[in-house]
């Protein structure tokens, strides 16, 4: 289990190699949800996303030896490059197993942040298969990218930065995919302050989430059809139960209501972000009235877009 304490530990092993991101706001966007929200952009984190916590918590807790071993992971674009840039500070070398549909950008940002890509079809059978594979031949150490406790507790940092700059917050709004954001952000927030309320955000497309909560066990994707590159993995045996036992609700939402709120905080906020955090926004607009005069944080979990294959 992930304890605050766990994540405190984190935030001081890892301050000296992320950037406490700052937190936007926007009159028009409050007027358009009757809101207040308050929104974490972790667009402008180092290697562009909020993996970078995650990956760098759980590279630093290893020994010398693992390093020397090499490091594996599977990842659709974002922990991967966040990975290597850790395991590369370190002098290590990393493989990332990543699917053939993944964004140019985010293979760029894997190989210009040194990792050693190894493809897999688009599937979540082919990439464990690979993944396996890799480690058997290779005998490198495997960092999950949210299946694990020090990722979690890594990804808990965002959390806790944003209550400790916004601690009157009434709720948190994270996207879900894997689970590492959202447990994080569980066993962060609801430390911090017992009556907050945290909401996932899922596609529609791939609501593997969503439907577990609703069966109580853990199910698998029946599509990953989503422009949410970074939302098409399967909830994790270890995140799972942190989030469906103190999740408020997991939000599913349309690939059309993604799409419009991307183009909205592009246009608003003037900043780049990616769909996979665009449904944070959306899931907000969807049900307005959750939040309708609330103190709302929403998670900007990411800024590696292709801007040659903008969805307008």
């Amino acid at each position: 289990m992930v304890t605050f304490v766990d994540i405190k530990d984190a935030h001081e092993r890892i301050k000296p190699f992320i950037h406490r991101t700052p937190v936007l706001t926007n009159r028009s966007l409050n007027g358009l949800t009757n809101a207040n929200l308050y929104f974490k952009c972790e667009n402008f984190q180092k290697a562009g996303s909020f993996k970078i916590r995650g990956a760098t918590n759980a590279v630093m807790l290893l020994k010398d030896q693992d390093i020397n071993r090499g490091i594996v992971t599977a990842s659709s674009g974002n922990h991967g490059a966040a990975l290597a840039k850790a395991v590369s500070r370190r002098r290590g070398s990393t493989k990332v197993v990543m699917p053939e549909n993944t964004p140019q950008i985010k293979v760029k940002n894997v190989l210009r942040n040194g990792g050693d890509i190894i493809w897999c079809e688009a599937t979540q059978k082919s990439r464990d298969e690979i993944l396996q594979k890799v480690q058997n031949e290779t005998g490198a150490i495997l960092i999950h990218p949210y299946n694990d406790e020090k990722i979690i507790a890594g990804q808990g940092t965002l959390a806790k930065e944003l209550l400790e700059d916004y601690p009157k917050l009434d709720m948190i709004v994270s996207p879900v995919s894997g689970g590492g954001l959202l447990a994080g952000t569980i066993s962060s927030a609801k430390v911090m302050n017992p009556k907050i309320c945290i909401y996932g955000a899922e596609p529609q497309e791939a609501d593997d989430t969503y439907r577990s909560i609703f069966t109580g066990e853990i199910q698998s994707n029946k599509t990953t059809d989503t422009i949410c590159d970074g939302l098409r993995a399967q909830i994790g045996s270890i995140t799972f139960p942190i989030i469906k036992d103190k999740v408020d609700e997991v939000i599913t939402v349309s690939e059309e209501e993604i799409i419009v709120a991307m183009r909205m905080i592009w246009e608003r906020l003037k900043i780049i972000v990616e769909p996979s955090c665009s449904i944070t926004l959306a899931a907000i607009i969807k049900r307005s009235d959750l939040f309708e005069d609330k103190n709302v944080g929403l998670i900007m979990s990411g800024g590696n877009v292709d801007l040659s294959k903008l969805p307008w």
